[in-house]
């Protein structure tokens, strides 16, 4: 029994059986990927709902961002504190240097010296002490902004020079020696 529309349109009924064919065989491929895709995406759904239900779920997200905020707010502190000590740190005392030296040409040893101690401003003092036979004194100028109103002895300028210089707790040190300077860092 033929078909008069195939006759008419001169087309094979056997290519379109085959093209059927071909498109169930390719429509029950897709099929099988997307059942095997549904299994695995419900496994891992029912891995991840293990043991909860949709309160304790809710829960849990709750503690997480509970969590969340409270690391926030000690980041917060944190930033707070350190503000606070890069501020006090300006201000302490950062900078040093020595200069050790013979005030009396009879007496040996350098153990009088010049000790500058500054801030990140090049603010504070410089102490002087000088060692005689009759004994030793000591005394301090004031420093603001790396300049003093009094007359700085060498040995006073060198110990303030070498703090401005220093940018870390550790002394320089600078030893005046028969007329030599020797620099120690």
């Amino acid at each position: 029994m033929e078909s008069k529309i195939f006759a008419k349109l001169n087309f094979d009924p056997g290519i379109l059986v085959i093209l059927s064919l071909i498109l169930t065989v390719v429509a029950i491929v897709l099929v099988i990927m997307l059942v095997l895709r549904q299994s695995r995406l419900e496994m891992n759904y029912k891995i991840f709902m293990k043991g909860k239900n949709g309160k304790t779920l809710e829960d849990t997200f709750k503690a997480q961002f509970d969590d969340i905020d409270l690391v926030k707010e000690q980041t917060d502190l944190l930033h707070k504190r350190m503000m606070y000590v890069e501020k006090s740190l300006n201000r302490s005392y950062q900078k040093c240097g020595v200069v050790k030296y013979d005030a009396f040409k009879e007496l040996g040893g350098q153990l009088s010296f010049s000790y500058a101690l500054l801030n990140d401003s090049n603010t504070g003092f410089v102490m002087n002490c000088i060692h005689s036979r009759e004994g030793s004194y000591t005394y301090i100028k004031d420093i603001v902004r790396g300049e003093c109103e009094l007359p700085l002895s060498e040995e006073e300028a060198e110990a303030v020079k070498n703090a401005i210089a220093s940018n870390s707790p550790q002394p320089t040190t600078t030893t005046i020696a028969g007329g030599k300077k020797i620099r120690k860092i």
